[in-house]
């Protein structure tokens, strides 16, 4: 099967430039969930309101990039992708600007539900072309796309960081807002679902369902609430380290000092969530192909239980600023590949016919684990250090890891032999 099919109409169909348009859109809405950070403490500062009342606003965010792709993903079927990505840019450059200007908290969760929506337009769009273009190479194409959202703002976090220290956080808001917008409008134009035959087969080396299952009939499979809990309690500790990172720097007293890591000095802070989108970034791709390879409940539980022990290391060694950097690398390392794993496993279980809608109703469970972000804080502040929500994310991430190799992988085997023989039958265990 060809790489890319003839252009039809004025129409580009390399399936390659569609990847790559993908991922220029996911960068472009990086910073609205990983840039956060950098504004909770100078939101503080200019108005007063709690942490945990201002981390109210990245809840909102997620819960509304989230619960909405489903929705969002009805409308790709029936206007195509590259509307809803538009849309999507302009939600973006619209929130941020919202939140240049808000002086309450209810304008600033106003922004938060804004550029919720864009963000999940843009992100369940291109995921799910992804997913239908690269059915022979799902993990690796779906990993790529996700790394554009977890590691695009590495490039931006420095000059973000010192925006907001020179010209104010609002200005940083507005300027970033506006641009990635315009950026996501743009590369919106190029974006277009595969037409009947455009796309390749399957790859034979991961068993994929014969029988393309209606967003009904997934929600009455138990494979599916499975995968959904697996999910939250991944996605869980992954948020709140997301959202907090800057917090739990100042409470460790590693904020502001200088860490030197093979010839480059910058503050602990800055370096860790530098280094963080570069690990969150690369373990997409990377755990995607892997499991393209080996199998992906195999993948989770490898990646789900070095998060367990990552998150372990950073509560008794994360006090040294060096310490912390690392540490943050392989927290967000073992975090990220959720992105590229479950949205995959998802098409692999229950088809592509329908893969955009099935996979945004999965994304949900990213929105209902955001509800532990100001949770934390509260948890935090009432006992007065992070060790507690640090145990619970290594328990819940050591759950997960056991239920992948333990309890999915028979669930998925006798899925497949219900809906129809897998894509290699003489392989039963060869690919997990």
């Amino acid at each position: 099967m060809p790489l890319s099919s003839a252009a039809d109409g004025g129409r580009t169909t390399n399936r390659w430039l569609q990847l790559s348009a993908g991922i220029v859109c996911m960068v472009m809405i990086a910073n609205l969930q990983y840039g956060w950070t950098l504004f909770v403490h100078p939101i503080q500062e200019k108005w007063g309101w709690s942490h945990a009342a201002i981390q109210v606003a990245f809840t909102v965010f997620v819960l509304a990039e989230t619960w909405l792709v489903p929705f969002e993903g009805w409308f790709v079927d029936r206007l195509g992708p590259k509307r809803v990505v538009f849309l999507g840019g302009a939600l973006v450059a619209i929130a941020w600007s919202i939140n240049s200007i808000a002086d309450s908290l209810p304008l600033l969760y106003l922004g938060a539900a804004v550029g919720g929506i864009g963000a999940g337009c843009v992100y369940g769009t291109c995921i799910g072309n992804a997913l239908k273009w690269f059915a022979d190479r799902r993990g690796l194409a779906t990993g790529l796309t996700a790394a554009g959202y977890g590691a695009g703002s590495a490039l931006t976090i420095i000059p973000i960081y010192r925006t907001i220290h020179e010209f104010g956080y609002q200005a940083a808001f507005l300027w970033f807002g506006l641009g990635q917008g315009i950026v996501i409008c743009l590369a919106s134009l190029a974006i277009a679902a595969p037409r009947p035959g455009e796309a390749p087969p399957p790859s034979r080396r991961v068993h994929q369902t014969a029988h393309d299952y209606t967003p009904a009939q997934m929600l009455r499979s138990p494979s599916f609430w499975l995968l959904y809990v697996m999910l939250v309690l991944v996605a869980s500790g992954g948020l709140v380290f997301t959202a907090q990172l800057a917090l739990i720097a100042r409470d460790f007293h590693v904020s502001g000092v200088d860490v030197t890591l093979l010839d480059v000095t910058l503050p602990a802070l800055t370096f860790a969530l530098t280094l963080d989108r570069i690990t969150n970034g690369l373990t997409r791709p990377l755990s995607g192909l892997i499991s393209d390879h080996f199998g992906r409940e195999t993948t989770m539980f490898g990646i789900f239980a070095l998060e367990a022990v990552g998150v372990w290391a950073m509560s008794v060694w994360g006090h040294d600023p060096v310490m912390f950097v690392v540490l943050g690398g392989v927290v967000f390392l073992a975090w990220g590949e959720v992105a590229s794993l479950f949205p995959t496993t998802c098409a692999d279980y229950f088809g592509t016919k329908y893969a955009t809608t099935n996979a945004g109703l999965l994304y949900t469970a990213k929105g209902t684990a955001a509800m532990m972000v100001p949770l934390a804080s509260l948890l935090a502040a009432a006992t007065g250090h992070w060790h507690a929500v640090f145990m619970i994310a290594v328990a819940m991430n050591a759950a997960a890891a056991l239920l992948a190799i333990a309890v999915l992988r028979p669930m998925r085997l006798n899925l497949l032999a219900k809906s129809g023989p897998p894509s290699e039958p003489a392989r039963q265990e060869g690919a997990a």
